[in-house]
């Protein structure tokens, strides 16, 4: 499979029966990140994603088994995209964040960096870009694997839409060629609204990325993407490579119906 960069890079499949067990799988992966980078660092950088299936990754992490086995106390969460709403809208991805699982474990409210949607869409875009570029200042992410003019987060949500697009990167959009910033207002004409999304560069520079699919209606998009030639701009997911980093799907049985084992650029784990 090609990836920007003119390198090849296996992606990581894993797969679980059902949505519920895939919730599970997903949740202790992240936890084992969590771990991970707390231990090394000192804090976990974790970017959430809206979504029916992460909805219910956040139903996990919330419940007493799941909830002990990270440090909430050293997470810091970020939005990989938001919909042009107030935050209390019942539309707005920090809103169901915050009801399912943010006020359900003790991460700090400094800790929370929701996306201002309720700002004019380049005013929210420039503001949200500006507070991330002081999060991740350069000096404090030098390493061979943080490319300096990009974030480095830990962990990195993504759900897949109907029609391949992840964040709020839909097809045929200018946002897809983006090199410069980090954040960006897009107006997605079919659904006659504005979003602030993350950019494909400020998503590939993360360290971890997981892709979050259900579902028998994903399974055919689910192929074109990992199996089938690479047309990103009209499967935005397809740009989802890390530079640095790992990229990982977890798949339920059903989302998974259509691939197979031929494709030498994929490792396949069952949970």
């Amino acid at each position: 499979m090609d990836v920007d960069g003119g390198s090849m890079k296996t992606v990581k499949i894993v797969t679980a029966l059902d949505a519920e067990s895939l919730s599970w799988t997903a949740a202790e992966h992240l936890a084992a990140l969590a771990a991970e980078a707390i231990a090394r660092r000192g804090r976990f950088t974790l970017v959430l994603a809206g979504g029916a299936t992460p909805r219910l990754l956040y139903h996990t992490l919330a419940t007493g088994r799941m909830v002990p086995a990270i440090d909430w106390s050293r997470v810091f969460v970020f939005w990989g995209d938001e919909r042009c709403v107030p935050s209390d809208h019942d539309d707005s991805n920090y809103h169901m964040a915050r009801e399912i699982l943010l006020d359900e474990v003790a991460i700090p409210n400094t800790h929370r960096f929701r996306i201002p949607a309720e700002l004019p869409p380049a005013h929210a875009a420039s503001t949200y870009e500006q507070e991330l570029r002081l999060f991740f200042p350069p000096q404090s992410e030098k390493s061979p694997q943080a490319p300096l003019e990009w974030p480095r987060f830990d962990l990195v949500l993504l759900g897949l839409g109907d029609d391949g697009h992840t964040a709020s990167l839909f097809p045929e959009s200018s946002a897809l060629h983006e090199t410069e910033h980090w954040v960006l207002p897009v107006y997605v004409e079919k659904l006659a609204a504005w979003r602030i999304t993350l950019t494909p560069p400020a998503i590939n520079a993360a360290a971890q990325i997981f892709f979050l699919v259900n579902g028998a209606q994903k399974a055919a998009r689910v192929k074109d993407i990992l199996a089938g030639p690479r047309l990103p701009d009209h499967f935005p997911a397809q740009l989802i490579t890390p530079v640095q980093g790992t990229l990982t799907w977890f798949l339920d049985a059903a989302a998974a119906g259509a691939l197979t084992l031929e494709d030498e650029d994929v490792e396949y784990y069952t949970d």
